[in-house]
């Protein structure tokens, strides 16, 4: 096959080249990094990508190839991939598909034989951006161009475009005791999966919900998931949490959902330079000194100093102080900006599912 040129460009004016492995395309997004060794189909079936063109620094992505076991959603939301070497092989005994097959069938740009260590040094250093990458319009200056024209994630609903349309109960998790309320903002099937496990009745609801919706059903806890973009994008989702979260409901929140409970409870969130996401965060619980290795993917973040009060900091990020989790001094209410459930990822906070179980069985 001979190789496609390909160009990302970046809303700064910077360049860089590559070549398509996926063929003819081009797309748009803010350009952000992950620094996973492993665990490239999670993060590209990740729903919080969306909107997100992700480059992987570790230099040889695809060697075991794709499998539907460990898609964490119905489909890959990241609109593109930008990796040193795209495997030419698929070497695991699990595998259906190739990377490249797999991007292909899902049209979305693939991009490799670029200088990663560049693009995330860019990044690091002047702050993800708009970004558009084309195998089919190579000209630098009007790339440049169409990404400066981009719309950008601030103020933007993207959590909508992935959130489940209607209500459904998880498979599965029909005939177990607790019933708890979840709000898909982009929720990755982790999640569900491991409340499931712990006897979880779920009712998935869609995160453009009524607080009335689920006060109704009666729940014994309400979980509200991950999801992409800017958390002040869907005022009226806060809103509706505030109602929910008042009445004294269990309540856990990660990432996305960590961020909309900080402004429900009267916080404010920042954009990050250029965000955390990969698998070796390290993360202090600071009433115990315990420290986290945690998975992350977030660009936004709660301003733990804008917080009331009545809601405490519990864990901040060990490499910049941002904040990674709180709780609500009187209501049963807490939340983490990492992701517990992984995958990919370490799992050493995988316990905080149990305390939020302990929660409910407490409150109840």
């Amino acid at each position: 096959m001979t190789p496609m040129k390909a160009l990302i460009a970046l809303e700064d004016g910077t360049t860089f080249e590559g070549e398509s492995f996926t063929g003819p395309g081009e797309v748009h997004g803010e350009l952000v990094f992950n620094t996973s060794m492993t665990g490239y189909q999670e993060i590209l079936t990740d729903p919080s990508y969306n909107g997100q063109i992700v480059t992987l620094t570790y230099p040889l992505i695809g060697n075991y190839g794709v499998n539907p076991e460990d898609n964490e959603s119905y489909q890959p939301h990241a609109r593109g991939l930008v990796i040193g070497e795209a495997s030419r092989i698929a070497s695991n005994w699990r595998a259906d598909l190739t990377l490249p097959e797999y991007l292909k069938r899902h049209h979305i740009l693939g991009i490799h034989q670029v200088d990663t260590r560049a693009v995330t040094f860019h990044i690091r250093s002047r702050g993800a951006m708009k970004c558009v990458m084309s195998s089919i319009d190579t000209d630098p200056s009007s790339l440049v161009a169409k990404a400066r024209a981009s719309q950008g994630l601030v103020g933007r609903d993207l959590c909508s475009e992935v959130s489940t349309k209607n209500p459904y109960v998880f498979p599965g998790s029909e005939g177990n005791a607790r019933v708890i309320a979840v709000i898909d903002c982009g929720i990755k099937t982790n999640q569900l999966r491991i409340l499931s496990a712990l006897g979880c009745r779920l009712h998935v609801f869609p995160n453009r919900f009524k607080a009335d919706d689920i006060l109704n059903l009666k729940p014994h806890g309400f979980f509200i998931s991950n999801g992409p973009g800017d958390p002040e994008g869907v005022p009226d989702t806060v809103r509706q949490l505030r109602r929910i979260i008042e009445t004294g409901l269990p309540t856990f929140g990660i990432c996305f959902g960590h961020q909309l409970l900080g402004l429900a409870m009267g916080g404010k969130t920042f954009k990050l330079k250029f965000g955390h996401r990969g698998g070796n965060q390290p993360v202090i619980e600071l009433a115990t000194g315990r420290v986290d290795i945690t998975s992350q993917n977030h660009g936004f973040a709660v301003d733990k100093d804008s917080l009331p009060a009545e809601v405490e900091t519990t864990h901040i990020n060990l490499n910049d102080k941002t904040s990674e989790g709180q709780r609500h001094k009187k209501l049963p209410v807490f939340s983490v900006q990492y992701h517990p459930e992984a995958a990919p990822g370490p799992n050493d906070a995988a316990h905080l599912f149990e305390r939020f179980i302990h929660l409910v069985d407490r409150k109840g």
